[in-house]
């Protein structure tokens, strides 16, 4: 509805909310009616996409009080929910997941909601990973190389107030074990604006940066911040590596050790 005041257009949902917008001469704004028509349909996948955010948190916190504090922490690690325009997760589709995770045997919502089974959850949601859909990529030779690049990167997102985040693939070091190449792969809502403050060219020939458009909430989920620079969560490098070669699923299992241990300090 604040879109719609924004542009000018008069609209009404169902649920009596709605705008009337005469241009210079009035406005009028109605809002809270209840939703009359919530969907009780189960989610399809719960492993895959927004709604695998839900299942990931259970293994940076294995356990929670209620599904408000669930919802609050899934939200609270979302950067595009705290710097960028997307909508939190709501508390319905928190709890349709946490419902599924139930049945599966992967939590347990007696009392506490806690996690059960850290290896069943880490298979599920490597079986049904599916990589973020991607609007456009675009691979630089930019002029700087090293940490000296990702500073740059880094002060032109802030200024921007646009968020950047190392793939997985990219950020495979912060975890385990592993020589990469030069190549650093950075996901960003918005390349536009980016693309115009960056003193390099555009090629396939020996590039350091490729650039990801994507707006795909799961990528940006739990990015952890080191040496000044937006790393992906261990879960997501995990599930990277796990949609690679066999030498990415080899280094997959480092990490899986990585996040197994910090389940097990975070229970104790």
């Amino acid at each position: 509805m604040q879109e719609l005041e924004q542009e000018q257009i008069s609209g009404i949902d169902l649920c009596g909310n709605g705008v009337v917008v005469v241009p210079g001469k009035f406005v009028i704004f109605r809002s809270g009616g209840r939703n009359r028509f919530s969907s009780s349909a189960p989610i399809k996948n719960i492993y895959r996409k927004n709604s695998s955010m839900v299942a990931r948190v259970f293994l940076l916190c294995p356990g929670y009080e209620t599904v408000q504090e669930v919802c609050g922490e899934v939200n609270r690690r979302n950067i595009l929910v705290e710097r960028w325009n997307k909508s939190p997760l709501s508390l319905s589709t928190v709890s349709k997941s946490l419902k599924a995770l139930e049945e599966d045997l992967i939590i347990d919502r007696k009392g506490t909601i806690r996690l059960l089974q850290p290896d069943k959850l880490l298979e599920k949601l490597s079986q049904n990973y599916a990589p973020p859909n991607t609007n456009n990529k675009i691979r630089m030779k930019v002029q700087v190389e090293g940490e000296t690049l990702r500073q740059l990167l880094r002060r032109q997102s802030e200024e921007l107030g646009l968020p950047i985040v190392a793939a997985g693939t990219s950020s495979v070091g912060q975890y385990a074990v592993m020589q990469r190449g030069d190549l650093l792969c950075v996901y960003c809502p918005k390349l536009e604006t980016l693309l115009e403050r960056l003193p390099g060219s555009r090629t396939d020939r020996f590039p350091n940066v490729e650039l990801i458009e994507t707006d795909d909430e799961t990528v940006y989920f739990d990015a952890r911040e080191n040496a000044e620079f937006w790393w992906a969560s261990p879960v997501q490098v995990y599930l990277e590596l796990m949609a690679g070669d066999k030498r990415d699923r080899e280094t997959a299992e480092q990490v899986k050790s990585f996040i197994l241990k910090g389940v097990e300090q975070a229970r104790q």
